[in-house]
């Protein structure tokens, strides 16, 4: 009986909202990642940085945009954009059916703890070749000339465990910070915009729901960022990588690339929300 409803749930949300949210999420994500993108780049750079390379996120960019011009904050981007679409549509499918599935407010927290899970199986192998490209800083270090050649060198040294390294980390990244933000922006939203939606409301909400959603992720993020970059006989494990960065660095490691984190959650977050809202909008309506 309950396997029927289950059933039953499934259909409803995925005939009423795979498209709508295969496009608005498709087209989130893209406006995410070009706002987003050399952010990132700079963030994973200072993250992974065994010695004093850069001294903070405006040196970091000052030197990449010198060395390798402004293209190389976008390195890595090929594998995300070729991704994004159906990460997105995952992303806010699951939140979807999790609130069917569950049906009540305070079960946002949950719904988007379920689209974490969802997103994780296409983000990991995603950021552990993006991160391996965007460390590479010089044409004399480039060991991977593209994001193909990076899943196909990964997998011919290690098949598939070492494409999807860095797995664990990252739906422990995801999973309870998807779930932050979405309770945060859908609060926000409803505080700030009780009866009609304004589109600078909607900016705000998206963004500062990005940011508390990458205060809870960034530690995690800073333990996968060294994970899938560092050599296969570095750490022993999951639990090796945060005694090492403990030990040689302190605690604030974990918080490595947070002002780069944060110039970039909120513009971010807030143009996916609003073009995700937007696109929604236009889809149901037509």
């Amino acid at each position: 009986m309950r396997f029927c409803k289950l059933r039953e749930i499934v259909v409803k949300v995925h005939s009423k909202q795979m498209i709508v949210n295969f496009v608005a999420g498709g087209v989130g994500g893209v406006c995410l990642l070009f706002t987003g993108h050399p952010l990132d780049t700079i963030k994973v750079r200072l993250q992974t940085q065994e010695c004093v390379v850069y001294r903070g996120t405006y040196d970091c960019l000052r030197k990449t945009v010198s060395k390798e011009g402004i293209f190389g904050l976008y390195k890595g981007m090929g594998v995300l954009l070729a991704s994004v679409t159906p990460m997105m549509a995952l992303n806010f499918f699951g939140f979807g059916l999790g609130k069917e599935l569950l049906q009540r407010d305070r079960t946002i927290y949950l719904a988007g703890m379920l689209a974490g899970v969802f997103t994780s199986v296409i983000v990991a192998p995603g950021e552990r070749i993006k991160c391996l490209l965007q460390i590479q800083s010089s044409a004399s270090q480039l060991k991977y000339t593209g994001p193909v050649d990076c899943a196909f060198r990964l997998y011919k040294e290690q098949g598939f465990r070492s494409v999807y390294k860095g797995t664990v980390l990252t739906l422990i990244r995801d999973v309870p910070s998807n779930g932050v933000y979405f309770l945060t922006y859908e609060y926000l939203k409803q505080f700030l915009t009780p009866e009609r939606e304004c589109t600078s409301r909607v900016l705000l909400a998206g963004g500062i729901a990005g940011m508390l959603n990458w205060l809870i992720a960034l530690p995690a993020d800073v333990l996968k960022s060294n994970y899938q970059t560092a050599t296969d006989r570095r750490y022993r494990g999951l639990r090796d990588v945060l005694k090492t960065l403990l030990r040689e660095e302190g605690a604030h490691a974990l918080y490595k690339g947070l002002s780069a984190v944060m110039l970039r959650a909120f513009p971010a977050n807030a143009v996916r929300k609003r073009t995700h809202a937007a696109n929604t909008f236009f889809n149901i309506s037509t």
